[in-house]
């Protein structure tokens, strides 16, 4: 299981996401360009000190992470056409979410195995992507079984 972000523009949602990857101990693949420096403080501080833990890959740019990404890809969207409930994750599922003003191009989502979306009430846009991201990946962990043991 992995988590990626195609170009995300908020620093501190980035940080959330490092920080909730390294505490599932969940690989995180940042396609790049970003609308922020990794050098950014919001970022540093969303993170606070769980970056070391986390693995997060940088990609230059769509073509680039493509070339080097196996499994399922699987778009997390408010245009998605299945819930996230209904979905069967996998193992090597990668779990991707798009900038949180403009979401993927068509391109992305044409690459796209299955766009999934998160049941709102009626009125409600859209979750914050870190927020999103949490909801999903929890999900595809308790499905496959990849949820990390309580320590007794």
């Amino acid at each position: 299981m992995r988590l990626a972000l195609y170009q995300p523009d908020i620093p501190q949602n980035t940080g959330a996401i490092v920080r909730l990857c390294a505490c599932f101990g969940v690989p995180l693949d940042v396609i790049e360009p970003c609308g922020f420096t990794f050098t950014d403080k919001q970022l540093r501080r969303a993170a606070l000190d769980y970056a070391p833990l986390a693995d997060v890959t940088r990609h230059a740019d769509w073509d680039s992470f493509r070339a080097v990404t196996s499994g399922r890809l699987l778009l997390l969207t408010t245009a998605g056409d299945r819930a996230y409930t209904e979905h069967a994750f996998a193992a090597d599922d990668v779990l991707l979410l798009g900038r949180e003003e403009a979401g993927v191009p068509p391109a992305v989502h044409a690459a796209a195995a299955a766009r999934l979306r998160i049941p709102l009430v009626p009125g409600a846009r859209s979750l914050n992507v870190a927020v999103a991201a949490a909801i999903v990946l929890g999900e595809a962990l308790r499905q496959t079984s990849a949820l990390p043991t309580m320590a007794s």
